[in-house]
């Protein structure tokens, strides 16, 4: 085996793990690697896991790299190295106490590192979905192709054999035209997901729900988004944003199930939507998934004129005025899957404290994940609160901004917009409260 271990030297708990360089061909099973250049350039979910089968294997050898980065520390290297790895002299086993910081030091580690990959990748998806919307006017196939290829590489995120769950994201360096588009592209293909669609259903959704706003390129900035301000006339060009958006559409050479969506996403169950007051029996499964996600969005990140909603109330409004605007099946999986409390979402737990929903398990939406609004915790290491496995905390009730106590809300420190992205759960180790 051919690979470059980096010089030994004596590591703190702060040094970062020793990575080494290893030829692609001396790969094997039990490696941990690390690749770089972005998730967007690789199909895997992560950019640092271990390798756990030949398929990986192959797939890694097919990437055109001659070497790649791996973390001895993490993975199962070879005897000789591992005789390197563990000359030092053997500790004492450390105290009950002692194991308790450093779990709970692991913990905090996790959820920084969740945090800042699902935000590094979210950064990227926004910057590959605003070069595709840049290039829809002047080069409309390579819209398409970059847009197909988001669509992709977001699948390939999506389609793994462990839980995916629902990260909330910082966004700031994401406009709100590629946000918006995320926020529906990620829901719904998880509903889609959930429901069962496959192959090139599931990638069309995924093109469409990225490219449903696509029309309002055409439109004024003024013009772009639905508001009480909105007089009947403006409302009309408003909505003629569907009509170019199909337009936009038939020149890109999208596929058949992506059009739908474009065209058919204001539509109502009901037939109240627009342009053309279809009922749920003609609208694609895609078209009425994309309707929910987009409604749920725009109630979460309304234009300025509006005011925002919480995820809760947002679901909430969606559960009293959606059921017959909204397909009811569809709209009772996106509750289920999202929770009635969505990462966003300001709580109060049974225990009194205060706390933000940051992470939903599709699969167990009940039981979130929760930043905990604790004074004795610095705010840089606040804790994340899985309550999956805590047994007698639950919460007690969600609360708008306005109602948390200012010291909560200062420590939680909400987004006045909500983003999303999601994560394969079973890749990393899910954050725990750990007794002091």
């Amino acid at each position: 085996m051919r690979f470059r271990l980096d010089p030994l030297s004596p590591q703190s708990e702060a040094t970062p793990p020793m990575s080494s360089t290893i030829a692609v061909e001396d790969l094997r099973i039990g490696i941990y690697v690390q690749l770089e250049g972005g998730w967007l350039s690789h199909p895997f979910p992560l950019s640092g896991f271990r390798i756990a089968s030949e398929e990986q294997l192959v797939t890694l050898r097919g990437l055109g790299l001659r070497q790649v980065r791996w973390v001895p520390e993490k993975s199962d290297p070879p005897e000789s190295v591992v005789s390197v790895l563990h000359a030092a002299a053997p500790r004492p086993a450390p105290s009950p106490a002692e194991t308790a910081a450093a779990q709970r030091r692991q913990a905090m580690a996790d959820q920084r590192e969740a945090q800042q990959r699902c935000e590094r990748q979210y950064g990227e998806a926004a910057r590959a979905w605003r070069e595709a919307s840049d290039a829809v006017s002047l080069c409309p196939e390579d819209a398409r192709r970059q847009s197909e290829a988001l669509a992709a590489a977001m699948l390939d995120k999506l389609l793994v054999d462990s839980d995916i769950g629902i990260r909330l994201v910082n966004f700031a360096g994401a406009d709100r035209s590629a946000a918006h588009a995320l926020n529906v592209a990620v829901i719904s293909l998880l509903i889609g997901r959930t429901l069962g669609l496959q192959g090139d259903e599931l990638h069309d959704l995924g093109v469409g729900a990225l490219l449903h706003d696509v029309g309002k390129i055409d439109l004024a900035e003024r013009l772009r988004h639905a508001h009480d301000g909105l007089n009947w006339v403006d409302m009309a060009a408003y909505r003629e944003h569907v009509v170019r958006g199909v337009a936009h559409g038939k020149r890109m050479a999208l596929a058949p199930g992506a059009l739908t969506v474009l065209a058919q996403h204001h539509e109502h169950a009901d037939g109240s939507g627009f342009p053309q007051q279809l009922s749920v029996d003609r609208m694609s499964l895609a078209s009425r998934i994309v309707a929910i996600v987009n409604r749920y969005d725009n109630l979460c990140n309304p234009p300025a004129r509006n005011p925002a909603l919480t995820p809760h109330e947002a679901v909430a409004t969606l559960f009293a005025q959606g059921r017959t605007r909204f397909d009811a099946a569809v709209l009772g999986t996106f509750i289920r899957m999202t929770g009635v409390y969505p990462a966003g979402s300001l709580v109060q737990l049974t225990d009194d404290r205060y706390a933000m929903v940051v992470g939903i398990n599709s699969s167990r939406p009940l039981k979130p994940r929760v930043l905990v609004h604790d004074p004795r915790v610095p705010k840089s290491e606040a804790l994340l609160l899985n309550l999956e496995h805590a047994r007698d905390i639950g919460i007690r009730r969600s609360l708008a901004p306005a109602k948390m106590p200012s010291a909560a809300l200062d420590y939680l420190d909400p987004r006045p917009r909500v983003a999303y992205y999601f994560e394969a759960l079973a890749t990393h180790v899910q954050a725990e409260e750990v007794a002091a």
